[in-house]
């Protein structure tokens, strides 16, 4: 077990290291010149394992009193002074030993890449594998030339050429920027690059290239045009600068880690850097979009500043994942980007803090590293952390947190940080004190945040009461009062914003912040269980409007909150997140109390009121047609099952079904006219806000539609999967079509794979689709899958897209006849022996429904 407060700085440090590799499949040499700088005289412990020593040099001679185990290499008396550490040793990649870690040989592919974080650089070599020893490299490689003509590693290129006498060749690279070893990368094998150029704004060129099998560079257009639109928002936003005379991506097919931000050289997962009309969906050139800006700005969160240790992990990902969010709004439609990280937030990280697995965002202990890794790598630190982040920003204004970042980069370039420097740097650059802020990062659980509110019509006053609490969770029985910036606008009877320019805090008057442009309202800072603030000059009774744009990762209880003034905020509320939100706690709310009914055995109807809010909502055309489709789509089964006592998966997935059916019918003709209004009309393929919003609006329309399983609207899906000029309007009719089970739709099924069985990633997104679909008795479809000659066990994709989307069904993976379950135990044992880690992703807390198995 490893504790945060264990803590000790390296008893040694590393100045500079040479590392040369002659790379071979069957055995790889790794020969390392590291130059050592002692802090103390105690044994230098060296990190290694699946490594074979060959020898070991201290200053040219053979090394004495060397102790060797299974995980590590000590050096029992090394010298006082700064030494040089030489080290050989060999590996050997095809008996994949590492679990994709370390250097890793593909040998369906032809290619040799590595997979450093958090842990894999130690089984390269022997070395102090943790984030706090910072060193510069320089990286020789020498491989076959035929067999690994493209030779990478980090920083800048400064020699290569023919080996005399040989079939082999030789790189050498050199990064002058000190870096943790579990940013070290290098990729040899055969690519070819999309090469372009970019020039910072103080004049230095940067040669851009991304390299992927020579039949993918036509899929690469659109990963360099993001790259290079990242690299100018972060100078334009947060003033950085790129720092090398390269940059450097690479896509292959079987990368585990999906994408990774080693120093000047990306590595990505194809499925997530390539992108064509037909291999891929809006989904994933959104997720592209977030994804390659997110490892671009790693450059500077997290490489240049880098994180202390892994407990400090969410600080990186939770700071770029920010960043990420921030770049992907300025790019797209804001509201949409925060009701997308809200949802993701609420439905993973929520959860989990209710459960026996609850964490604060920063652990206080993990059993192995790997572990904490993965659960940030899923999101379960970096979204929570990122949020928190955002906490800066919304207290602080955007210039204020710009002004604190700037202070942290300044201090700490080139050095491993922790949250607490970040905190420092942000209340030092504004002069304030940010009371009780760190208790964001070490208490766990979600905080609740009780709201009451009065009217006061003589004194034209309207007054809210708040009180937070946060649940006891394992180990942490007592919860202190955080720091919580409450969003607050409050609207007429004409469903416009009142002006709120006076508010009396604890009773003393102060300038709320409020920014307009954003239809944020007032943002009131809540420090103590329990505050109250009264604001004035409110001439009529408003409808309040709580927590807009997610000012905070809270939960919200507004008891006082009408059913019919939840209508009014979502039909009204210029704050799109509220809006959205509305709907969906009315939609929750009407879907759980038809369960109640139907588990009495009464007779359910269709429901009026939220039909004609749709109804509304469908008709006003200047909304954005991106948010429309996320008003319009209901809860789904997992985050309805997650607020009932006692869940019952079959009830709340009829209801819900009946539910789709009752605004299908009662809508049709709406729904037909979005689809026929929002069909394609581009001569070629585009993706931006509009036409991007036109798909989701056009396909989530479809899907209602289908749902009646008339001649009609089959007729109408198998048209627009006829006519479908991209993937993702491919999938929309495939998706609103296999919702149906029958001959009809195993036929449509079976023909479409005829059709792209030879499309790598377009079979993935085929066997997700039907792994996810909520039809009765699915589970011996998925066993059949197993079985189809299109599913590999040992391709990780196959394995994420079938077992992703199994996990994804909540009504079909808890069966009430444990078919569910049966089959992931024999999926697990029968698959989990070539991928551990892929198997951990579904099956994590955050992703079950944890009211259904504790």
């Amino acid at each position: 077990m490893k504790f945060l407060s264990d803590y000790r700085a390296p008893d040694y440090t590393f100045d500079s290291v040479s590392l040369s590799f002659d790379l071979g499949e069957n055995v790889t040499s790794v020969r390392s010149s590291i130059l050592v700088v002692p802090k103390s005289s105690v044994p230098l412990v060296l990190d290694g394992s699946n490594l074979k020593l060959v020898y070991v040099k201290i200053n040219g001679l053979e090394a004495q009193d060397v102790e060797l185990t299974s995980s590590n290499l000590t050096l029992l008396a090394p010298p006082k002074n700064p030494f040089k550490l030489e080290i050989g040793t060999e590996i050997y990649p095809l008996q994949k030993l590492n679990n994709d870690e370390g250097l890793y040989y593909s040998s369906s592919n032809g290619y040799f890449v590595t997979q450093c974080e958090s842990a894999g650089f130690s089984k390269i070599t022997f070395y102090q594998d943790r984030p706090d020893v910072l060193a510069k490299f320089t990286v020789r490689i020498e491989a076959s030339k035929d067999k690994f003509p493209v030779l990478l590693s980090n920083g800048n290129l400064v020699e290569s050429g023919q080996l005399d006498n040989n079939d082999k060749h030789y790189s050498v690279w050199s990064d002058p920027f000190p870096k943790p070893c579990y940013l070290f990368a290098l990729v040899a094998g055969k690519f070819e690059a999309r090469q372009e150029k970019f020039t910072t704004r103080s004049g230095q060129l940067v040669k851009l290239n991304i390299w992927s099998p020579s039949e993918d560079v036509a899929k690469t257009e659109f990963a360099m045009a993001v790259l290079k639109s990242a690299m100018k928002w972060d100078e334009d936003v947060y003033g950085l600068e790129y720092d090398l005379d390269n940059f450097n991506v690479v896509s292959v097919p079987d990368a585990f880690m999906g994408a990774m931000e080693n120093k000047s050289l990306n590595i990505f997962n194809a499925k997530f850097l390539l992108v064509s009309q037909w291999t891929s969906t809006d989904a994933d050139i959104q997720f592209l979009m977030g994804i390659v800006a997110h490892e671009f700005f790693h450059n500077w969160t997290g490489n240049r500043v880098t994180c202390r240790d892994w407990f400090q992990i969410s600080l990186k990902e939770g700071l770029t994942d920010f960043r990420e969010l921030e770049f992907l709004s300025d790019m797209g439609c804001r509201s949409v980007r925060t009701i997308a990280a809200a949802s993701s937030l609420r439905k993973r990280q929520f959860q989990e803090d209710s459960g026996p697995f609850a964490h604060p965002v920063r652990p206080a202990s993990y059993v192995e590293v790997c572990v904490i890794h993965l659960l940030n790598s899923y999101g379960l630190c970096s979204y929570h952390g990122a949020q928190v982040i955002g906490l800066y920003q919304t207290l602080l204004g955007k210039s204020g947190f710009l002004k604190g970042f700037k202070l942290y980069i300044e201090r700490h370039d080139g050095h491993a940080a922790t949250c607490e420097d970040f905190y420092q740097a942000m209340c030092d650059a504004n002069l304030d004190d940010l009371s009780s802020f760190m208790l964001w990062y070490t208490q766990a659980g979600t905080p609740c945040l009780k709201i009451s509110s009065f009217y006061n019509p003589q004194a034209s006053t309207f007054t809210v009461k708040c009180r937070q609490e946060t649940a006891p969770t394992p180990g942490q029985a007592d919860k202190s009062p955080l720091l919580i910036p409450l969003a607050v606008g409050l609207l007429n009877s004409q469903g416009r914003d009142i002006p709120l320019s006076r508010v009396l805090v604890d009773g003393i008057e102060s300038s709320p912040t409020v920014e307009h442009n954003e239809s944020t309202g007032a943002i009131t800072a809540l420090l103590r269980t329990e505050h109250e603030f009264t604001f004035l000059d409110v001439k009529e009774k408003p409808v309040p409007s709580y927590l807009r744009s997610f000012s905070a990762p809270v939960r919200l209880i507004t008891p006082d909150l009408r059913e019919e003034e939840l209508y009014f905020l979502f039909a009204n509320d210029s704050n799109d997140f509220n809006r959205w939100d509305a709907g969906q706690r009315i939609a929750k709310s009407l879907i759980l109390d038809m369960t109640t009914s139907f588990q009495n055995g009464q007779e359910l109807t269709t429901p009026l009121a939220y039909t004609h809010a749709i109804k509304t909502i469908l008709s006003i055309p200047t909304l954005n047609k991106e948010f429309v489709a996320l008003v319009i789509t209901l809860p789904d089964d997992k985050e309805l099952l997650e607020m009932t006592e006692v869940a019952d998966p079959d009830a709340c997935h009829f209801v819900r079904r009946f539910l789709i059916k009752c605004l299908a019918t009662e809508l049709k003709q709406d729904f037909m006219r979005v689809v026929k209004e929002n069909r394609s009309s581009e001569p070629a393929f585009e993706f931006n806000p509009e036409s991007k919003g036109k798909r989701d609006l056009k396909n989530a329309a479809l899907y209602y539609l289908a749902s009646l399983n008339d001649k009609e609207t089959l007729e109408l899906a198998c048209e627009e999967l006829d006519n479908a000029t991209n993937l993702t309007d491919l999938l929309g009719a495939l998706s609103a079509i296999s919702q149906n089970p029958g001959q009809e739709r195993e036929k449509i099924l079976a023909s479409f794979y005829e059709k792209w069985k030879h499309e790598r990633l377009v079979v993935n997104k085929w066997i997700h689709l039907q792994t996810s679909a909520d039809t009765p008795n699915n589970v011996e479809l998925v066993r059949q899958l197993l079985h189809h000659p299109c599913f590999d066990p040992r391709d990780v994709t196959k394995v994420s897209a079938l077992l992703g989307g199994f996990f994804s069904c909540i009504f079909n993976f808890h069966a009430k006849d444990g078919s569910g379950y049966e089959f992931m135990a024999d999926f697990v044992i029968e698959v989990g022996k070539f991928h551990p880690k892929v198997i951990f992703n579904p099956m994590n807390p955050a992703k079950l429904c944890l009211s259904l198995l504790f």
